[in-house]
């Protein structure tokens, strides 16, 4: 049995969830496709040794696979990034808030 057309099916989806993840800036949607993945590779593995067709669709799922990770790598970098000036930037932040204290006490 072919699992060429299973193994691209799992690529496909991978990718989907990319964009959306992207889209949406919500990275925890690929979670279930990521952990799923390595149990159903487990199973068609176990049908056998790899054609040569599968091995292709194989190479085009780890190149789905690292999009997938380096997409959550952009955005890990963009969230450190944002975290580290919020740090740096901490005194002033404090300064705002501690002067919206006191515009409050004002009628």
């Amino acid at each position: 049995m072919d699992r060429t057309r299973i193994i691209d099916r799992l690529g496909q989806q991978l990718d989907a969830r990319l964009q959306e993840a992207g889209a949406r800036s919500d990275w925890t949607l690929l979670e279930p496709s990521v952990r799923e993945l390595a149990p159903q590779l487990q199973a068609l593995a176990a049908r056998g040794p790899w054609s040569g067709t599968e091995r292709a669709a194989l190479t085009r799922l780890r190149a789905a696979h690292e999009r997938a990770a380096q997409g959550c790598a952009v955005a890990a970098a963009g969230i450190a990034a944002r975290l580290d000036e919020m740090r740096n930037n901490k005194k002033g932040w404090m300064a705002y808030a501690l002067a919206g204290e006191h515009d409050m006490d004002r009628p």
